[in-house]
């Protein structure tokens, strides 16, 4: 009896959630029909996923950012078939391989020319859990330094940096010596750097989580006092990276070189894990320092040759598509587009962003009638207006999206790179119809407003 993967899918295609509810995380499950998310699909091209019924949905979350040149693109797909048939010896673990080094050489043209050296492993923050042992072996301190609101993955090292509690409540106890400053505050900055006794300071660019932009002088001068105080930088570009910000890298706008810089997530093609930390030689040298210490930090997949091929694929479908520069084009219209509302509609605070990590924020309105209704809201849960504008998006609109983190009122935007002109307009007029929708009370959408407020006042008196 032959099995079969299609079959499988084709038997099963509408149990996902059942099966999720006895044998998985069954609260996700409760989520997603509570908010009406709870769809079958069926297959995905580019940046549109499909249902059963052949509905297109515009995926602006793209998996958290991994699908970055769209969902089951040819040229990857193609890449790991040929890998697959090719009999390659894979894993090999007292061997080295070539897709590992031709990633790595493909990898280090795009960084800063002090990143030289490429580590990888499977996963963003594997990334991150790296640059923590890195950081503290090489400078022979214990103190790593982070951003409240900075999200730099889930395992227990990369929690203990992580800005929001929500992630962290209950895990303890964390990595010790770890401690969060405010992001974009160099007087801050400098004030627990002054000791002389911090290992690194891990910052993400831009913040996921509210999409939070520095100032122009904050990277430059961040780069300057590490330097001073003898701590190493560290860039979390999981998610910035690989063209999501309109540069290849996002410190790119900023034209910093940073000690380490962690990747992942786009990396993948969306295909097959993969992360990794580029950094300087002589951060490489420090750890693995002599031949016995020549596996003194890995993993076991990383490296596969799955993976790397999936990487190298992705770099070429960026360049040949030149989806970097499609990035910063379509990216900056949206935003540019949608700030351009703001002084028809009350709750419409900004847009703001890179490229096409975008984030949409909404604000206390002025008139009686209007903020007595976001009251209503905020009364009930902090950053439930949000929802008012995601879940007609999805329903009405066909339009995927998220909240951009707990408590706040601010729409996340990131789509794959390959959104084009069709997909732009779309989007600027969705948002414009929403938002509009949500200025006029009574309506449909405060009816929804109202039963969001029922469920979030019923969660609270069951906690």
């Amino acid at each position: 009896m032959s099995f079969s993967i299609a079959e499988l899918f084709a038997q099963h295609s509408t149990d996902k959630f059942d099966l999720h509810e006895q044998y998985l995380n069954n609260q996700m499950v409760r989520v997603l029909k509570t908010i009406g998310y709870d769809r079958h699909y069926k297959r995905a091209v580019g940046q549109y996923l499909y249902d059963q019924e052949d509905n297109r949905y515009l995926d602006l979350l793209s998996g958290f950012g991994v699908f970055a040149i769209g969902r089951n693109h040819p040229t990857v797909i193609n890449a790991l078939q040929e890998t697959l048939t090719l009999e390659l010896p894979n894993l090999v673990q007292l061997d080295v391989s070539v897709l590992s080094g031709l990633l790595a050489q493909a990898l280090l043209k795009t960084t800063p020319e002090n990143t030289n050296k490429m580590f990888f492993c499977n996963s963003g923050t594997e990334a991150v859990e790296a640059a923590i042992k890195f950081a503290r072996y090489t400078t022979k301190r214990e103190k790593i330094l982070f951003c409240e609101h900075g999200y730099h993955g889930l395992t227990l090292g990369a929690l203990s940096l992580n800005g929001e509690n929500i992630f962290r409540e209950g895990f303890g106890p964390l990595l010790p010596g770890c401690s969060a400053i405010p992001f974009n505050d160099l007087v801050a900055l400098e004030a627990a750097l002054s000791n002389h006794d911090v290992a690194a300071f891990i910052v993400e660019p831009i913040q996921g989580k509210g999409v939070n932009v520095p100032t122009d002088d904050y990277l430059p001068e961040v780069q300057r006092l590490c330097k001073q105080y003898g701590t190493l930088f560290v860039a979390d570009e999981v998610q910035t990276g690989l063209g999501r910000t309109g540069k290849f890298w996002a410190i790119d706008h900023w034209g910093v070189q940073p000690d380490m810089i962690c990747m992942a997530k786009a990396l993948s093609g969306g295909f097959v894990p993969v992360g990794g930390v580029g950094i300087t030689e002589k951060i490489m040298d420090t750890v693995y320092n002599r031949m016995d210490r020549a596996v003194v930090h890995g993993s076991t997949f990383s490296k596969n040759n799955m993976a790397m091929a999936a990487g190298l694929a992705t770099l070429h479908v960026l360049e040949e598509e030149k989806l970097v520069e499609n990035s910063l084009k379509v990216g900056t219209d949206i935003i540019d587009s949608l700030n351009a509302m703001s002084s028809q509609y009350e709750f419409l605070k900004e847009a703001r962003g890179k490229g096409m990590m975008i984030a949409i924020e909404f604000q206390t309105p002025k008139s009686l009638t209007l903020k007595a209704a976001w009251m209503m809201l905020e009364a009930a849960n902090k950053g439930l207006f949000c929802q008012m504008i995601t879940i007609p998006l999805f329903k009405e609109h066909h339009i995927l999206t998220q909240v951009a983190g707990h408590g706040m009122n601010v729409v996340k935007l990131l789509p794959p790179l390959t959104l084009n002109q069709q997909d732009r307009d779309h989007i600027v007029n969705s948002f414009e119809q929403t938002i509009a929708d949500t200025h006029q009370i009574p309506g449909s959408i405060w009816d929804l407003g109202k039963n969001l407020a029922g469920h979030a006042l019923k969660a609270k008196k069951g906690n």
